[in-house]
Order: structure tokens, then C-alpha cells, then sequence
């Protein structure tokens, strides 16, 4: 039997007034809905990820394509493919190389982004999907790393650091410095 309109009003009823009475006590008093807090030093340092293509911000740590192999198999394979190829709804992360002046230009690490340390920046923030910002920095070199490597940036034996991952030539490089001085 299907409950009457009253019943599911006075049951709503109930559920508000019980949630509002649980009102943790560390809640923001400013807050205009008098819900969450204020972040602390600690909660803003934490996320305070900002890496620049110059390097500024990365941090210290490093990682091995070999490493980043081991990892990738297991936190990245599953979404972007054995070899970074993509599926489904996934991009790929390998390939395409020269194909950007072409009909159907194929938008991968290794033929559209200009600098490396993007790269690392958008691991950090945004992966693995279903964890993201759980990477160590030394996974995230290392996953760099193993990207890299498989797009032929970087030798398959190369250990990237926070010195080492700024001096990386990426291919597509020219293709926004030369955007930019035109402008």
C-alpha cells in the first residue's frame, strides 16, 4: 500500500527538524546556510597545487618510466588503455604525433600539449579519476614519466625530478609560442 500524501509530509517534516537539530557544533558561524567551516593554513597549503610550465611549484620527489609503468598498469590502464591508447570515453594519452594539421588531428600528450609540467599539474590535481589528489608526488613523476617515455619525449630509462621535468622539450612546444608572438 502506497503511503498517503500525509504521511510522506509529516515524515519530511520529521527528517528537517532532526537534521537540523544535529547541528555539529564546529560549524561556521558566518556561513549564511550555517553549514561547513573556515579552511585553515594547513587545508589551503594542501591544496595549494599550482605548478607553473616553468617548473615553479612542482615539488620535491622523483619517478622512473619503469616506476610509472607499474602504476600506470594499475591506477590508469583501466580508463585510458594498455598503452595509453584510450577507450570508451577515455582519451589518449600516447600517439598522434603530426596528425594536428591534418582532417581529424588526434589531441594526445605526445602531439598537443606544450610543456610537461602541465602534465604533472593535471595528474596531481585530477588523477587516478576515482581518487584523485591521492598520488605521491614520486607516482606522479613517475607517471609522468612513463607517459612521456611511451611517447618517445623522453628516454624509457630517464628519472624525472623537479629539475629535471621543466627542461623538457615537448613537440608541440612552437605550435603556442608561435600563437602567442602573433598575437
Amino acid at each position: 500500500m502506497a503511503p498517503s500524501r500525509t504521511s510522506s509530509a509529516l515524515a519530511f517534516a520529521a527528517l528537517l527538524a532532526v537534521s537540523s537539530a544535529a547541528k555539529p557544533a564546529d560549524l561556521a558561524e558566518s556561513s549564511p546556510l550555517g553549514i561547513g567551516r573556515a579552511a585553515s593554513v594547513h587545508d589551503i597549503t594542501a591544496k595549494d597545487l599550482t605548478v607553473l610550465p616553468d617548473g615553479t611549484g612542482l615539488p620535491s620527489g622523483r619517478g622512473s618510466a619503469k616506476e610509472g609503468a607499474l602504476l600506470y598498469a594499475a591506477q590508469c590502464a583501466a580508463c585510458h588503455g594498455d598503452r595509453g591508447q584510450g577507450s570508451a570515453d577515455f582519451p589518449a594519452l600516447v600517439g598522434g604525433r603530426g596528425s594536428l594539421a591534418g582532417d581529424k588531428p588526434i589531441l594526445t600528450v605526445g602531439s598537443y600539449w606544450p610543456c610537461a609540467t602541465t602534465l604533472f599539474d593535471y595528474i596531481r590535481r585530477a588523477m587516478p579519476y576515482q581518487g584523485a589528489g591521492e598520488l605521491s608526488a614520486n607516482d606522479v613523476y613517475a607517471l609522468t614519466s612513463w607517459i612521456l617515455a611511451e611517447n618517445k619525449i623522453v628516454a624509457s630509462k630517464s628519472v624525472l625530478t623537479e629539475q629535471t621535468l621543466p627542461k623538457v622539450r615537448m613537440p608541440n612546444r612552437e605550435g603556442f609560442e608561435n600563437a602567442a608572438a602573433t598575437k
